[in-house]
């Protein structure tokens, strides 16, 4: 009976610290992976990238609810993670580039015959990731958010700026995006042609890291 009962208690022990080492791993799961959610670790160093999601425009509208402005339905972004800790959590990355290709920029405003060029000033920024797919990007200390928007009129060329403190989006597992809606600027110079305001609408996907879809834990 003595032997049974240690037996017993010698097994029971074992059963209770297996399971313990289990969710260890789980546990271990960083926020940003590859392949699948809780998928393979992305590695700080590695280059994130992304185009417009198939069938949509980057808009820069005067109104939040408005539709005069430009679009543009070529856009990329890459981005380098710099930190990629444990879920829940955190990630960063800096945005080392956000092109627009002009050829495929169109604007309706009242005047302006064609987009020249978009270029996105004082890069890099920092983008946080978190485990709840906020996204947000902030310019670098004692700097600003800025995008510079070239326009052909029927009175020449003019020159919009924009500025924004920070952005705003979300991340989305379904499709691997990150979208940005009707985020706002102000105009710091310009004629009277640019809008006073613009308004940021866009959602990149799928987010890849060499090849490899993007997951948010």
């Amino acid at each position: 009976m003595r032997t049974r009962t240690l037996i017993t208690l010698v097994g029971t022990v074992a059963a209770l610290s297996i399971p313990a080492a289990v969710p260890a791993s789980a546990a271990d799961t960083p926020v940003l992976t590859t392949g699948s959610a809780g998928g393979t670790a992305v590695a700080v160093g590695d280059v994130l990238s992304a185009p417009l999601a198939s069938g949509t425009s980057a808009t820069l509208y005067s109104s939040a609810t408005g539709t005069s402005g430009v679009k543009c339905t070529s856009s990329t972004f890459t981005a380098t993670v710099t930190d990629n800790p444990t879920a829940p959590g955190t990630a960063t990355e800096s945005v080392s580039g956000q092109t627009f290709d002009s050829s495929s920029c169109t604007s309706n405003v009242i005047g302006v015959t064609g987009v020249t060029s978009i270029t996105v000033d004082n890069l890099p920024y920092t983008t946080s990731v978190a485990s709840d797919g906020t996204i947000t990007v902030t310019p670098a200390s004692g700097s600003t958010i800025q995008t510079t928007v070239k326009l052909k009129t029927l009175l020449g060329s003019i020159t919009c700026v924009y500025q924004a403190p920070s952005l705003t989006g979300t991340a989305d597992n379904t499709d691997n995006s990150i979208n940005f809606t009707s985020q706002q600027f102000t105009k710091t110079s310009g004629s009277s042609l640019c809008f006073s305001s613009g308004y940021f609408t866009a959602k990149y996907a799928p987010v890849t890291d060499n090849g490899a879809s993007v997951y948010v834990n």
